[in-house]
C-alpha cells in the first residue's frame, strides 16, 4: 500500500501540471504550489515506511497497527492537498466521495484489521477532510455537510475488512491443515479449539484439535513451548494407544505458522459433563458400565507407565460407535506423562502462571502435593468421577482452588447414598476407596477396579436399554 501510495503521489502531481499546461497553456504550470510540497512529503514518508516493514524482524502485529496510522497521515496528506484553495463562504459546499473514503475502502480490503480498528482508524481517516476545510476557514457545519459520504463509506469499509479478514483466516487454515478441510468451530478447552473436518480425498468427518493462538503468540517464549511441549505429547501418547475406549488419532503436525493440530476421530454423543448437567444423574447399573470401559482405556495406558493426569467427567466422552450405544471414549491426553519421566517440579505448574495439571475437583492428593504419581492418581480421579454420575454433586465443594485441594487433603467424603438414592452399597465402598488418601488404600490398578466393578451384583446396563435412551433422548 506505501509503496503504491508513493507512486501515486508522484505521478498525480506530474499529470496535474500536465493537466494544467493543456487546460491554460499560459498558466506558469511548473510552479511548485503547497499541494506539490504536501505530495513530495508523502511520497518520501511512504517510501520510508515501505523499506521500514519489508524488514523481516518487525513484528507484524505493529506493522499493521502502523498501517492504520499511515491511512491517517494520508487521509490528512489527501485532505490538505484538496482544501487550501476552499477559503471564500461563497464557494458552493457539494457532499461528495472523496480519495480519503476510496482510500479507507483499500486499506480495508488489503490490510488485515479488526473491526473495532477499523472503525477507529477510519473515523479518525475520514475526519482529516472537515479538519482541512477548518484550516482552511470553513465552517464545521459546511465541511460535516461536504463531506459525511466518506463517514458513510467507513461502515462499507468495516464490512470488507470483517469478510475479508475472515476469508484470509479460512484460507490459511484450509492451506496450512493439508489433507483436511476445515469446518464449523466444535468447542473450545484449556489447551485447544477443536473443529469438524473433513479430509479432501477420503470424505471422512473428523475432528481438528488445534493449540490456542494466544498460549502461543504471548510475549513469554518459555509459556508457548510448554504450551507446545504439552500439545505434542497429547498426540504422541494417544497415538500409541490402541484401547477401542480411546479416541483414535489419525494424524498430526505442525504448519509453517507452528500452529501444532491433532486430528482425530470425529465422536457422536456428548461427554459426561455435559449429559449429567443436562440429563440429571445415571443409574448405577449405568454408571458400571461407563467405568468399567474407562478402566479399559486407562488399563492400556498404564501398562505403559502413562498417566492421564486429567480424567474428569468433561475428558470422557459418551456416544455411539457403530450399533453400539453408550460407547465411551477418553479424551485429552494432553497432560500424560510417563511415570518415570515425572518429576516433582513439573506436576503442579506447567504454564507459569496457571494450576495446568489436573483439575482441583478430581485431583488426587499427591499431586496435589506436588509428589510423584502413577496410574492409582487416575483411579482417585475415576472416583470423583463416579460420585458425580451417581449424586450430581462435586466430591468437595469450594469456592477456591486451594480450599479445594486442601479438603482432597484432609476432608473426608460424604457417602454418595446421603446424597443420592439407590446408591448399591457395594458400588459405593469401592468408589470410597477409590477416594482414599493414601494410594497403597486405592485399588491398585484399572484392571483390579474393572473386576470388582464386575463383581457388584446388578443388571447389567444393555444394549437395550442404552439404544433407547438414546434413541429417546439424544435422536440421531
Amino acid at each position: 500500500m506505501s509503496l503504491l501510495a508513493a507512486a501515486l503521489w508522484i505521478l498525480a502531481t506530474v499529470l496535474g501540471h500536465l493537466a494544467l499546461h493543456t487546460i491554460a497553456p499560459d498558466a506558469n504550470w511548473l510552479r511548485i504550489d503547497f499541494g506539490d510540497i504536501v505530495a513530495g512529503v508523502s511520497a518520501v514518508a511512504s517510501l520510508g515506511l515501505f523499506f521500514y516493514a519489508r524488514r523481516s524482524t518487525r513484528d507484524p502485529r505493529f506493522i499493521l497497527d502502523l498501517g492504520l496510522v499511515y491511512l491517517v497521515f494520508t487521509a490528512l496528506a489527501l485532505g490538505l492537498t484538496l482544501h487550501p484553495s476552499v477559503i471564500h463562504d461563497d464557494v458552493s459546499v457539494i457532499p461528495m466521495i472523496s480519495w480519503v473514503g476510496v482510500a479507507v475502502i483499500m486499506f480495508a480490503a488489503i490490510v488485515p484489521s479488526t473491526p473495532k480498528k477499523t472503525t477507529t482508524a477510519g473515523i479518525i481517516a475520514a475526519s482529516m477532510n472537515p479538519l482541512s476545510m477548518l484550516i482552511a476557514g470553513r465552517s464545521w457545519t459546511s465541511a460535516l455537510a461536504m463531506h459525511y459520504p466518506d463517514y458513510l463509506l467507513v461502515g462499507v469499509a468495516v464490512v470488507i475488512s470483517h469478510v475479508v479478514t475472515r476469508l484470509g483466516h479460512q484460507v490459511s487454515k484450509a492451506r496450512a491443515l493439508g489433507s483436511y478441510h476445515l469446518g464449523e468451530l466444535l468447542g473450545s478447552g484449556g489447551m485447544g479449539q477443536v473443529y469438524r473436518a473433513t479430509h479432501r480425498m477420503l470424505a471422512r468427518p473428523a475432528a481438528i484439535k488445534l493449540i490456542r493462538p494466544e498460549m502461543l503468540g504471548g510475549a513469554d517464549p518459555d509459556t508457548a513451548q510448554t504450551a507446545v511441549a504439552r500439545f505434542r505429547r497429547e498426540a504422541e501418547a494417544a497415538a500409541n494407544l490402541r484401547s477401542p475406549h480411546t479416541v483414535e488419532i489419525y494424524d498430526f503436525g505442525v504448519t509453517d505458522d507452528e500452529t501444532i493440530y491433532i486430528v482425530m476421530e470425529l465422536l457422536d454423543g456428548l461427554d459426561l459433563e455435559s449429559l449429567v448437567r443436562e440429563q440429571g444423574t445415571l443409574p448405577a447399573n449405568r454408571v458400571i458400565h461407563v467405568l468399567r470401559q474407562v478402566c479399559d482405556s486407562l488399563g492400556e495406558a498404564h501398562t505403559y507407565g502413562l498417566v492421564h493426569r486429567d480424567i474428569k467427567p468433561a475428558n470422557i466422552h459418551l456416544g455411539r460407535v457403530g450399533l453400539r450405544h453408550d460407547f465411551v471414549k477418553v479424551l485429552d491426553f494432553g497432560l500424560v506423562k510417563a511415570v518415570a519421566d515425572a518429576t516433582p517440579d513439573e506436576t503442579l505448574l506447567t504454564v507459569p502462571g496457571q494450576m495446568a495439571l489436573g483439575t482441583p475437583a478430581y485431583m488426587s492428593p499427591e499431586m496435589a502435593l506436588g509428589e510423584k504419581v502413577d496410574g492409582r492418581a487416575d483411579i482417585y480421579a475415576l472416583g470423583c468421577v463416579a460420585y458425580f454420575l451417581l449424586t450430581g454433586y462435586l466430591v468437595f465443594d469450594a469456592d477456591k482452588t486451594f480450599q479445594m485441594i486442601a479438603k482432597h487433603l484432609q476432608a473426608t467424603p460424604i457417602p454418595p447414598s446421603k446424597r443420592a438414592l439407590h446408591v448399591p452399597a457395594p458400588l459405593e465402598r469401592l468408589i470410597l476407596s477409590c477416594l482414599a488418601k493414601d494410594p497403597n488404600d486405592r485399588p491398585q490398578s484399572a484392571g483390579e477396579l474393572a473386576r470388582s466393578l464386575a463383581l457388584i451384583d446388578l443388571d447389567p446396563w444393555s444394549e437395550e436399554q442404552a439404544t433407547e435412551w438414546w434413541k429417546t433422548n439424544r435422536p440421531a
